[in-house]
């Protein structure tokens, strides 16, 4: 995954009556309490009943900020690659200078944010089979992130760093796929896992080698 080179704000408000601010001390409560409580079981097992009280509010309040518990989790969503994209910032803009310590900087930010709200982006990868929205949402998301690493290898190729080969596209689908399953793996345990501490790195080289065929490079 990398950043999509659109300008970031503050993410999408889903389902929130309009006219309300997005700083809402309910609102962020609710929010707040849908994370903790992912932490701690699946999605499925929370109940609208489970974030109203969390967040110290009624049933009937929380439908003033939320239509469904789906809402809730698609805001969450919406944060967490927000705050990625901001994280990001203008990684891919600076890449010649040294084309290793960039990638592997882009891949670091995104593990942090990521890896920052875990639950969140497991519970997403979960529900996704099932829920139409979440799916749609990292569908545009995800081809985004292609879009931004499709322009970034063809920036290579043209300055001479990377060799043609594969379309710039099908490269970026497929290096971008592998980080979202290979995350998914670390972060759940689920099935053979690369160990937090070496997916960065374990990633950096298989997209260097991919992208340049070599971990080192050249510079501008």
């Amino acid at each position: 995954m990398t950043a999509a080179r659109t300008p970031t704000g503050a993410a999408p408000t889903r389902g929130r009556r309009s006219g309300r601010s997005t700083g809402d001390d309910r609102e962020l409560a609710i929010l707040a309490t849908a994370e903790r409580l992912l932490e701690q079981r699946a999605f499925g097992d929370i109940s609208i009943d489970d974030l109203a009280r969390g967040a110290g509010i009624s049933r009937p309040t929380f439908y003033f900020y939320f239509p469904s518990k789906d809402a809730v989790l698609l805001t969450l969503l919406d944060r967490v690659t927000a705050e990625a994209n901001a994280a990001a910032g203008d990684v891919l803009d600076r890449l010649a200078e040294d084309p290793r310590a960039r990638w592997r900087e882009l891949i670091a930010r995104f593990h942090a944010a990521f890896g920052g709200h875990r639950a969140v982006v497991l519970a997403c990868a979960q529900v996704r089979g099932t829920n139409a929205e979440v799916r749609r949402l990292w569908a545009d998301v995800l081809d985004r992130w292609v879009h931004a690493v499709q322009t970034a290898i063809e920036g290579e190729r043209r300055r001479g760093a990377a060799p043609d080969g594969l379309p710039a596209r099908d490269l970026s689908i497929a290096l971008n796929s592998m980080n979202e399953r290979v995350w998914y793996a670390t972060f759940a345990g689920d099935g053979p896992a690369v160990a937090e501490r070496d997916v960065v790195d374990v990633l950096l080289d298989v997209w260097l080698t991919a992208i340049y065929r070599t971990t080192t490079p050249p510079p501008a």
